[in-house]
């Protein structure tokens, strides 16, 4: 027959072996989130990052056209890209 001090140092141990499952579950479920959050903040300054290279190459390119315009003589050139009403 197994003691009343036993008995207790058994339950003792079980309890603090399902707590440290327990635990050990919950810190894998919070690495993981903390993991996929990183992640997806990390693609979000990326895709921040590349706008402003492309919003960059298209003000130089616009520059660029301008500078080209002026230098052949055909005036400023105009970042309107839309096509002038065709005259009657």
């Amino acid at each position: 027959m197994v003691g009343r001090f036993e008995r207790n140092k058994d339950t003792i141990q079980e309890v603090t072996e399902s707590a440290a499952t327990h635990v050990g579950a919950i810190a894998g479920i919070i690495t993981g989130a903390v993991r996929d959050v990183t992640r997806e903040i990390g693609e979000l300054i990326t895709d921040a990052i590349e706008m402003r290279e492309a919003a960059r190459a298209a003000r130089d390119d616009d520059e660029r056209a301008a500078r080209d315009g002026e230098e052949s003589g055909e005036g400023p050139a105009t970042s309107d890209r839309r096509s002038a009403p065709p005259a009657e």
